[in-house]
């Protein structure tokens, strides 16, 4: 029986917990906050992120981290800020298995990827990144869902398809990190803008437009760094852009709604919760300066978000750039 621990209590880790423990795993779910490791114990589960959703009473429920020692497998599915710490205590503990991040972001300052960031923190371990269109309130109903597994090692994206892959739940496996990470976490940047389209009532044409052009933003700066092109015609680069940019599950999408309704930065941040593309629209701008890519919708985002440019001015201004070839 494979031991699966998932580090991260959010709506996300549950619904994986849940996953691996309907395979038949032995799973624990940890969480660094005593408070709400003794809530999940009493509630076993969690209505404001997963409403509805039980937690079996054989899912062990810890905040002891070095419950992870003997896991077959070990994921980190904490907010992205959260992934250098996490693998930092990680590196205290012997024998975790392989290591599935499935936060989607980069770090602030490095502008690094998350696999990076833990193959740092753990040099020994090997690392997979479990990504694609997957919205925790749908996993945890068993709807069914695809995602991708990419690692350096496909022995050890195997082993995590193998592991976790059910009858609603089908992954595939990739060897382009680059392509796969950076498909998650720039897909944020522009779910915020198609909310921006939303609280502004524009239209499908509009929206449409925005994540045809988004995209090619994305691959364009992907390529760039390394990533194959093919990548992002698949599940974590358009599946995942698509998804986010329309649902009403996407925190990001919502965000950027309130904003383009008129909101300040700072109240939508607080009505919404963890914006991941919030973040991700810093370390996207800095990105196309260090790579000299021309990325003009992440470009316009970062000045509403950040320099408090008007939406429709920004959009006027993306729509009033001079003609060019569509590639």
């Amino acid at each position: 029986m494979a031991k699966i621990t998932v580090l991260g209590s959010g709506g996300f880790g549950m619904a994986l917990a849940l996953c691996s423990y309907n395979n038949g795993c032995e799973v624990s779910l940890w969480s660094p906050f005593k408070e709400e490791v003794e809530l999940l114990r009493e509630k076993r589960g969690n209505e404001k992120l997963l409403a509805g959703i039980t937690l079996p009473d054989d899912i062990n429920i810890t905040d002891d981290i070095s419950e992870v020692e003997g896991d077959t497998i070990t994921i980190i599915a904490t907010p992205s800020s959260a992934v250098r710490e996490v693998a930092h205590k990680l590196s205290t503990c012997k024998d975790i298995g392989i290591v599935v991040n499935v936060a989607k972001g980069l770090e602030k300052n490095t502008l690094n990827r998350l696999s990076q960031v833990i193959k740092e923190e753990l040099p020994s371990s090997p690392i997979v990144i479990l990504s694609g269109p997957s919205h925790a309130e749908e996993v945890a109903r068993k709807i069914p869902t695809s995602l991708v597994a990419a690692s350096d090692s496909l022995y050890a994206a195997q082993a995590v398809q193998n592991i976790l892959s059910s009858n609603v739940l089908r992954i595939y496996t990739s060897s382009d990190l680059t392509g796969v990470e950076l498909g998650g976490a720039l897909k944020n940047v522009i779910a915020i803008a198609a909310g921006i389209c939303d609280g502004l009532k524009l239209g499908d044409n509009t929206k449409a437009a925005l994540i045809t052009r988004g995209l090619a933003e994305i691959c364009r700066l992907g390529v760039c760094m390394g990533a194959h092109e093919a990548t992002f015609s698949g599940l974590t680069g358009v599946g995942d852009l698509i998804v986010t940019c329309m649902s009403v599950h996407s925190r990001n999408n919502r965000f950027g709604n309130k904003v383009g309704s008129g909101m300040d930065i700072e109240t939508a941040l607080k009505e919404t919760g963890t914006v991941e593309g919030y973040y991700a629209t810093l370390m996207a701008y800095e990105l196309a300066k260090k790579y000299n890519i021309e990325m003009p919708i992440i470009s316009k985002c970062y000045d509403i978000l950040y320099k408090n440019e008007d939406a429709k001015t920004a959009l006027y201004d993306l729509m009033s750039r001079p003609g060019r070839s569509e590639y």
